[in-house]
């Protein structure tokens, strides 16, 4: 069992914890909550996986719940998803004090923190993250979100959880492309923190793809600690936060062009770190960039990216949240462990993806 602790707005702090599902109810009672009637929202496939499991220990330790189960994918990321969950948990008689448990990868944790910071001006919300993606990233530092035609995650709230528990032994039954997409961001990690994350990861990053369970057991916490450290210096996003979107501009343009759905957003952020890299490497020719070039090029990537001009992904990038002042504002690597942000020009895109497209092609 380890836990690390997140630090949220005003010096309160939550528990991110790497134990067994079982132990959930000891943490429920270690932060102060006392069993009553709770709220699980997931989707159809972490329903029939594990959802029974958590239901089971809940009830054997007081905490009756209810299951919303949502269509997985980032459909569910809307509106009218957001409305179906207002419609479901307020007839169920729920107060300020009900916990809401999200129970799934980024969607449902996005769309679960959404509805907590929402319900009643606030539920306790806690995080069961069941995929690679959700356990070192999106569970933790307190983003919710949904999508809108413009672009995604345009619609959200920064709202921390009162726990994230992550039990890697979930991760059993991800799909092969979903692991590999969540290793997309371990890789992000390492190559915005550096040092001994990065060592970590260029010697086992092929155990980690074949899912070895001593090399995911150790690699999930130590990346989660990596944006541990990122969140907890930089909530709002005010600075050195911005240092993990490295890789996102171009990738939420790459799934907002193809269709969200089409790209698993780890794969989508490959593709963006592959084109921040050939920024990086023609603004700083003297750096070495070797090493993170195969790290991220050793993250398989469906479909095939080159049937998309640069022009159709500048268009997509209009609505980012990332944008400002109408320049695309870029986290670029001056080196492994050295990110910056800067403004890049639409030449230096077209340049970057149409090198991106012929490497891939």
């Amino acid at each position: 069992m380890l836990s690390l602790h997140v630090t949220a707005a005003g010096g309160a702090s939550y528990p991110l914890a790497f134990a067994p599902l079982t132990d959930l109810p000891d943490y429920l009672e270690a932060i102060g909550l006392t069993p009553r009637p709770c709220l699980i929202i997931t989707d159809d496939h972490v329903r029939s996986l594990h959802v029974p499991e958590l239901e089971n220990v809940l009830e054997s330790s007081g905490w009756p719940s209810s299951v919303l189960s949502l269509a997985p994918g980032e459909s569910s990321k809307s509106l009218s998803m957001l409305e179906h969950v207002y419609d479901w948990a307020l007839p169920l008689g729920i107060e300020r004090g009900t916990p809401l448990i999200g129970m799934g990868g980024g969607v449902v944790g996005d769309l679960a923190g959404l509805a907590a910071s929402t319900l009643l001006r606030g539920l306790p919300l806690l995080h069961i993250p069941t995929t690679l993606l959700a356990q070192v990233d999106s569970s933790i530092g307190g983003k919710t979100g949904i999508n809108h035609s413009c672009g995604k995650n345009l619609i959200g709230t920064f709202y921390p959880p009162e726990l994230v528990l992550s039990d890697v032994d979930l991760l059993r039954t991800l799909p092969a492309r979903e692991f590999n997409g969540g290793i997309a961001e371990v890789v992000k990690h390492a190559l915005i923190a550096g040092d001994a994350l990065l060592r970590h990861l260029e010697a086992s990053l092929g155990q980690l793809l074949r899912r070895e369970p001593d090399v995911v057991a150790a690699i999930v916490p130590e990346a989660a600690a990596a944006k541990a450290a990122i969140v907890s210096a930089d909530e709002r996003e005010g600075g050195i936060r911005a240092y993990l979107n490295f890789g996102h501009t171009t990738g939420h343009a790459l799934e907002k062009a193809a269709g969200y759905g089409e790209f698993t957003h780890g794969e989508a952020v490959a593709v963006g770190m592959s084109v921040a890299l050939l920024i990086s490497e023609a603004r700083h020719p003297d750096a070495d960039f070797d090493l993170a070039r195969r790290l991220v090029a050793s993250v398989p990537v469906l479909p095939p990216t080159t049937s998309f001009r640069a022009s159709e992904l500048i268009d997509a990038m209009t609505f980012d949240k990332k944008r400002s002042g109408g320049s695309m504002r870029f986290v670029l690597l001056r080196s492994t462990g050295a990110p910056y942000l800067d403004s890049i020009t639409v030449p230096e895109f077209e340049a970057a993806w149409n090198r991106l497209s012929e490497i891939r092609s």
